[in-house]
């Protein structure tokens, strides 16, 4: 018979998990939200743009039009 393994996970213990902070702290680090990702999401969808736009004037107006 195959013996049971039992896992436990790092929250389970007081030592994994993180200390609670106080309320003022909490707040100031809030106030300027979340500028980082929003300045990496915008990079991300120029850049989907900037590609959508070379595609589009490279390769489909460059075969004139259909019909």
């Amino acid at each position: 018979m195959p013996v049971v393994e039992y896992h436990y996970t790092s929250a389970s213990k007081p030592e994994g998990v993180a200390p609670s902070i106080a309320r003022e702290s909490a707040m100031a680090a809030l106030t300027d939200g979340p500028r980082g990702a929003l300045i990496i999401a915008a990079f991300a969808v120029g850049l989907l743009f900037a590609g959508w736009l070379f595609f589009y004037f490279v390769l489909f107006m460059t075969r004139g039009s259909v019909g």
